[in-house]
């Protein structure tokens, strides 16, 4: 299952990775055909009444893990930072996500507001490396979601975590495509980003040379607005939402 991941970042078409927060939604995403599955760390804390990003959800995030290796294609999963500092942690918790069968992991330089030391950053995912060699480490960086870099300092960054061992490189909040060319073109891994409705379609960032788009917790908070809404148009009279039947839902448990 790693090496079929590793494979999917060199086909024909960009990887497109819709992102998870329970079995529910994953095994939906699986049974429609995609090719993987993600998880987004918005939609597990958030789910868990636990916030983003603040290295909460660690536990959360294994117990998820360990449901979604019942799914027949590969998983990557969001660890944020890594819920710790720690290199030797951070690497054990990748060793135990790649004993479970999980494929690939996502993880980030944000840290709250700011962005982590690239030097200490490139720790980290050096002792995933070396813990989990089988895993596809994805390696974030936040320069252009938290506003606190430009492609020169994005570029440094992930030529350095490239040469710390990350497999592929995410940059979220990157649209501008004549930085999308460049960052594919000088990254030295699989450059994938985050779909951002009404900017590059899937297609159009596939020409521009994008391996991997994620959707990130869209489709978590698309969810959420579906719940509101139908839960209005049942008070208001209005028309609901089509939506999965019981026994549909029920049966993502069998097997």
């Amino acid at each position: 299952m790693t090496t079929d991941f590793h494979a999917l970042h060199a086909g024909p078409e960009p990887l497109l990775l819709p992102n998870a927060w329970d079995f529910g939604s994953a095994a939906m995403l699986a049974g429609a055909g995609f090719a993987a599955i993600g998880t987004t760390s918005l939609g597990v804390a958030v789910a868990a009444g636990l916030p983003d990003a603040q290295g909460a959800a660690r536990a959360e995030t294994l117990a998820l893990a360990r449901l979604l290796t019942r799914l027949p294609c590969p998983v990557t999963v969001d660890i944020e930072a890594g819920f710790s500092a720690d290199p030797a942690e951070v690497g054990g918790l990748a060793a135990e996500l790649a004993g479970l069968g999980i494929a690939g992991i996502n993880l980030e330089d944000g840290r709250y507001a700011g962005l982590a030391d690239p030097g200490q950053q490139a720790e980290l995912i050096s002792a995933v490396r070396v813990a989990a060699p089988g895993l596809f480490l994805n390696a974030r960086t936040d320069t252009y979601w938290l506003g606190q870099g430009d492609l020169a300092e994005t570029l440094r960054r992930v030529r350095r975590y490239v040469a710390a061992g990350a497999d592929g490189v995410f940059v979220p909040g990157l649209t501008e495509t004549t930085d999308i060319q460049r960052l594919v073109g000088e990254a030295g891994a699989p450059v994938n980003l985050l779909f951002v409705p009404g900017r590059h379609s899937l297609a159009e960032l596939g020409e521009l040379g994008v391996r991997r788009v994620s959707t990130g917790s869209l489709l978590f908070r698309a969810a959420l607005r579906t719940v509101v809404d139908t839960a209005a148009a049942v008070r208001d009279g209005g028309p609901i939402p089509a939506v999965p039947g019981y026994a549909e839902v029920d049966r993502l448990t069998a097997g």
